[in-house]
């Protein structure tokens, strides 16, 4: 899935390369630890920049969450993106994050791009 919506990406000229977002957190030992968090495209055009998580599913709310932390420690206003396998509804959360289907990504890849 990851290697179709990169070639998909590329193929709209989009620059498009792997993030990482630092955060720090508090262990049981309270202990302060840093981990790096990773975000599946980090793409630009231009003036744009779009940060894109893929899921093949997120059918629960743990791998909600799990596909939703790294876009959610992102500081700036660049749009975010979790593009789903199958045919889902295309919506957007209260925190901004799209959330578009495969299906609809791969027929118009566009629907992502202001």
């Amino acid at each position: 899935m990851e290697n179709l919506i990169y070639n998909e990406l590329r193929r709209c000229d989009l620059s498009v390369d792997v993030g990482e977002v630092e955060i720090k957190e508090t262990n049981q030992e309270g202990k302060t630890e840093r981990k790096r968090l990773e975000v599946d495209f980090v793409c630009n055009q231009g003036f744009r920049r779009y940060y894109i998580q893929s899921a093949l599913n997120i059918s629960d709310d743990e791998k909600r969450e799990t596909e939703l932390r790294s876009l959610r420690k992102i500081n700036d206003s660049f749009k975010k993106i979790v593009i789903v396998g199958g045919m889902s509804a295309h919506y957007q959360n209260n925190e901004g994050i799209e959330f578009v289907s495969l299906y609809d990504f791969l027929t118009d890849p566009q629907i992502i791009i202001d």
